[in-house]
């Protein structure tokens, strides 16, 4: 993944696309500040691949708020800005499932490891991030299992 986002940087400078230069460095700038903060917890590779794939999901997320701020203050200059970051993060993210497709795993899962109520929420969650980081969007897939589970 860091190879990736490396050539994907130096390609961005070669075509002097500004937006993809600025935000690759912003994702490598991210990810070198949870690799110092993962040494204060005695792990001296730096972060995995998943957990990259957690920072740039937590990156749209921040952007898509920002947007909804943005568009409240009629600030559409700043909302142009943060879609093509989002555009530019979503490169390096495995597709995005669909609301069918959530379902179909949330259920899935419940079935699998047997949650019968609300007080196996964190069981169902824990074993949905382990098995969808980075393709599932976790807020609706929370909302889906709340309601299977109540």
């Amino acid at each position: 993944m860091r190879t990736d986002l490396n050539n994907a940087l130096k390609t961005a400078m070669r075509s002097r696309d500004q937006v993809a230069i600025s935000t690759i460095r912003l994702i490598l700038a991210a990810i070198k500040d949870r690799d110092i903060a993962a040494r204060d917890h005695g792990v001296t590779d730096g972060i995995t691949d998943d957990e990259i794939l957690g920072l740039l999901q937590t990156m749209v997320k921040q952007r898509n708020e920002s947007i909804g701020l943005y568009e409240q203050g009629g600030r559409l200059d700043l909302v142009e800005s943060e879609q093509d970051e989002i555009e530019v993060i979503r490169r390096f993210l495995p597709a995005q499932m669909g609301e069918q497709e959530t379902r179909q795993a949330v259920d899935a899962v419940i079935k699998e490891i047997g949650a019968s109520g609300f007080k196996d929420m964190g069981r169902t969650m824990q074993a949905l991030r382990s098995r969808y980081l980075g393709r599932m969007d976790f807020g609706k897939a929370s909302a889906m299992a709340k309601q299977s589970l109540s």
